[in-house]
């Protein structure tokens, strides 16, 4: 039985940290299914919507949600671990542990910038959000 994992990415390189992370529990010995999620913010202006066409908004994040996803994919593929990729659009936490409980995965993993203090308070953290919306396990990779 496979480890259902949806891994939460961004592009960014905390999110490289947490595929490590998932290729380490591989690595193991466990068997896994790696799913990776990107969750683009929506367009929130209603003017935005009224002069550009459904179809060039949903373009765009399938466009920008695929770029975020590209370098992700790619080391779970050059590590010669499959993977299938979503792209969702939402409040990153919410959507992330929605889809998690809606698609039955079993852990969730998401890389975060490990901030701190002042700057954590006023910037918060997907991650920490996560975690309290969470009905399964969440793994967070910290940035080393």
């Amino acid at each position: 039985m496979s480890l259902r994992i949806l891994l939460a990415v961004d592009g960014s390189e905390y999110s490289l940290r947490a595929v490590e992370h998932v290729l380490r529990l591989r690595d193991a010995r466990c068997d896994i299914e790696p799913h990776l999620l990107n969750v683009q913010m929506p367009l929130e202006s209603g003017h935005v919507k009224q002069f550009i066409a459904r179809e060039a908004i949903e373009e765009y994040y399938r466009d920008e949600g695929l770029a975020q996803l590209q370098a992700s994919s790619a080391a779970l593929e050059a590590a010669g671990q499959p993977c299938t990729t979503h792209i969702a659009v939402g409040h990153i936490a919410q959507t992330v542990t929605r889809y998690a409980a809606e698609m039955k995965f079993d852990l969730i993993v998401i890389g975060t910038h490990g901030r701190t203090g002042l700057r954590h308070a006023v910037m918060g953290s997907v991650a920490t959000e996560v975690i309290k919306l969470a009905t399964v396990p969440v793994t967070v990779v910290r940035n080393a």
